[in-house]
């Protein structure tokens, strides 16, 4: 017996002394936590015009601003080299890809007949990712409504979309469901509506301008579209999941969720105005799609501050959306600073943000085309957050990476920095009893960004647009993710640039 606690004893010091230090490898998650990386179609797969496929609402609204944010026309062109790029990622250590579909090559007209060779691509995709032990994690909806729906019917604006996205969703369940064993319905359902229909900064860019004043929307209702199209979202993500659930679950084993664009709030100041309008952006960034998805109804805050604009769901549909998750998917980039700011404009005039009346800054006076600021402790206070408000349901961090400008250098120490830390800041939230099951890097190649186009980067490989192979070039932090997830011994150089950058983590923190 003595020799069992001796042992037990040994082992809990080790696992106090890699907590404690810089130290950090594979070996402290557990077996079955994933690491991946991820991509989405429109980003990443080019061929944009090949073999079917028809444009979707991203593409529309590339050729309308090509200048400053670039066409998907080619990007990655992993279309034609997925088993190049599957080699990569095998060779690194991955256990999972997140990709997502893009529903206008599947079913080019958005409903009815389905492309052969977009089927063809996708179960060539997925069958070399099973066949290098990759789990394919796949997306339905990345911000890329076929165009078609939006041209008949306004897309997401219009209750005709639910239908539609059930018979697509049946489609992908039905075709590739016996190898994809995790779903998500929709990419950061709540960024989506809120970029694309109230500031007007993604497709389909519909907006009130004299309200916003940031986008040149030629349609679109700021004050009503926004809440219409969430709704909208939630019913259709609800539907296929009923659909999944009622007729490929219990076969196919799989796993259903939705992913939702996440932030760190904190106030601008101690005062009661302030620590309450940071309380109504929580429940706008997380409440807006979660408290339905968990309660069966919208927060109160949401109910109260958007009054008749919001849509209200019958008996039967709260019973639908109300727990219509087996896990949730977050994209985690920012911590915030909120400051209360009521608005004078009568209701009917009002967006989403003057009626919940605050304004938040996430990188004070600098812009979007900067490195992302290392903050691991906010996606810590975001997990807990989610397990203290909403109960510890099943998380990946499907979303999570450093920006920076886009450049030919492959030394890129500042995101092996921001993924050490934030990868221990995972280790310490698991280690605190969130049931946080993976974590995928943003993104495996430098792609198309849907707002900076080619100008910033995210990628673990470099590609030279101007080389007509593009030839992928490891960074620095594509070598740093694969050693960490060989438990390979890290570079000293690294180590030394990591013990270098934690007092400025510390003093930041």
């Amino acid at each position: 017996m003595w020799i069992k606690v001796l042992l037990a004893t040994v082992i809990l010091a080790l696992v106090n002394s890699a907590s404690a230090g810089d130290t950090l490898n594979r070996d402290d998650f557990p077996p079955d936590f994933i690491f991946g990386a991820g991509t989405s179609a429109y980003q990443v797969e080019g061929a944009a015009d090949e073999d079917g496929r028809t444009p979707s609402i991203l593409d529309v609204l590339a050729l309308d601003e090509n200048k400053t944010r670039g066409y998907g026309d080619r990007t990655c062109d992993q279309y034609h080299n997925y088993k190049e790029d599957v080699r990569l990622m095998a060779n690194m250590g991955l256990n999972a890809y997140r990709f997502s579909i893009s529903w206008s090559r599947l079913i080019p007209n958005g409903k009815g007949a389905v492309n052969p060779k977009g089927l063809e691509y996708y179960n060539n995709l997925i069958n070399e990712l099973i066949s290098h032990d990759i789990q394919p994690h796949v997306t339905l909806h990345h911000s890329d409504l076929p165009q078609a729906l939006e041209d008949e019917y306004g897309g997401w604006v219009s209750r005709r979309v639910v239908k539609d996205f059930e018979a697509y969703a049946n489609v992908c369940f039905n075709e590739f469901g016996d190898r994809v064993k995790h779903w998500t319905t929709m990419n950061e359902a709540n960024i989506f509506v809120l970029c694309g229909y109230d500031l007007g900064m993604l497709p389909p860019q519909r907006c009130s301008s004299s309200i916003i004043g940031i986008a040149n929307c030629s349609k679109g209702n700021s004050s009503t579209e926004p809440y219409l199209a969430a709704h909208n979202m939630l019913l259709a993500h609800a539907s296929a999941t009923a659909l999944y659930r009622r007729k490929y679950q219990e076969l196919q084993r799989g796993f259903i969720g939705i992913n939702i664009f996440t932030m760190d709030f904190s106030p601008l100041t101690n005062t009661t105005e302030d620590l309450s309008a940071t309380q109504r952006a929580q429940d706008f960034n997380l409440g807006w799609f979660l408290n339905p998805i968990m309660f069966g109804e919208y927060p109160e805050t949401l109910k109260r501050s958007a009054g008749w604009k919001l849509p209200s769901f019958t008996k039967a549909e709260s019973n639908m959306v109300k727990g219509s998750i087996d896990f949730l998917g977050i994209n985690f980039y920012y911590t915030c600073h909120v400051k209360n700011y009521p608005s004078s404009l009568p209701m009917g005039d009002r967006d989403i943000l003057a009626d919940l009346a605050f304004i938040y800054s996430c990188f004070g006076n600098a812009t979007f085309a900067v490195e992302i600021p290392v903050r691991p402790w906010g996606l810590k206070n975001l997990l807990e957050l989610l397990r203290n408000s909403y109960g510890n349901f099943p998380i990946y961090i499907h979303e999570n990476g450093q920006q920076t400008l886009r450049d030919s250098s492959l030394d890129d120490w500042s995101r092996v920095i921001f993924m050490h830390e934030y990868i221990k800041s995972v280790l310490d939230s698991l280690r605190n009893g969130v049931n946080v099951r993976g974590y995928f890097v943003w993104s495996l190649l430098d792609l198309l960004e849907i707002i900076t186009g080619y100008q910033t980067s995210y990628g673990l490989y470099y590609i030279d647009l101007n080389d007509p192979n593009l030839k992928r070039q490891p960074k620095l932090s594509a070598k740093w993710y694969s050693d960490f997830l060989h438990n390979r011994s890290m570079n000293p150089k690294i180590t030394t640039e990591l013990e270098k950058s934690a007092p400025m983590l510390s003093a930041a923190a």
